[in-house]
């Protein structure tokens, strides 16, 4: 008897693993931010990766929660100073995909993101470098973030998946500045006098165990019948 419930306590992960599809990705990040001339910001390159859950769907229309890690940011350059910001996120995508075939989806949807570290590394006119040279630079970014996400997957064989996403941020990157600066004071080069917003490609390669592998797999088994 105990020897029946071990092995049906084992099989009922491996049956719902199968039922909902759960899948890695890893890719790359091309981000930067909005409305930041004054600081000739540009793109600055970064990293993803995460799990992401794909429930099985017959249908057209499907959905896909994720929990990722995105390292992303921007360069900048000021009359003073040249450098980079690094900022890294948690970021919880709700996707709905529309199946086109089953070698090719939409994804579109909200995504929330919740910031873990930030970072700048700044070189003077003078030529000597720093390393968060501005105490407790967190102090200065906005911890939430939210906003909308869209992109296509290819999936060209069993498990495996291809794709490009973009993300465009609806919240400010850095908080009021009154919030965080002296009187008199002047805050760092590298945060613009205005407004700011992340906004984020994504190019990722991933796998997808379970439910959706099986489902292609069932449904050329089917095609297959009717010729033999």
């Amino acid at each position: 008897m105990r020897k029946i419930l071990l092995l049906l306590t084992l099989m009922v992960p491996v049956i719902l693993f199968a039922q909902l599809g759960i899948g890695i990705k890893a890719g790359i990040n091309l981000a930067n931010i909005t409305n930041a001339s004054e600081i000739n910001a540009s793109h600055q390159s970064g990293f993803m990766g995460g799990l992401f859950l794909a429930p099985h769907t017959q249908g057209i229309f499907g959905y896909r929660t994720e929990i990722l890690f995105s390292r992303q940011g921007y360069s900048y350059e000021s009359n003073t100073n040249t450098g980079n910001v690094n900022l890294d996120y948690i970021l919880l995508p709700q996707l709905t995909e529309i199946h086109i075939s089953k070698y090719f989806s939409l994804q579109f949807g909200v995504q929330l993101a919740f910031l873990i570290n930030a970072k700048a590394d700044s070189t003077t006119s003078s030529g000597s470098s720093s390393s968060n040279p501005y105490g407790k630079i967190m102090d200065y970014y906005n911890k939430f973030d939210y906003g909308f996400a869209g992109g296509f997957e290819v999936h060209p064989f069993k498990g495996l998946l291809v794709g490009a996403r973009y993300n465009i941020s609806l919240g400010d990157l850095y908080k009021d500045p009154s919030s965080y600066m002296t009187s008199g004071g002047a805050p760092p080069s590298f945060i613009p006098s205005v407004d700011v917003k992340n906004n984020v490609l994504q190019i990722f390669a991933g796998w997808i165990f379970g439910g959706a592998s099986k489902s292609k797999k069932k449904e050329q088994q089917q095609q297959q019948q009717p010729q033999q």
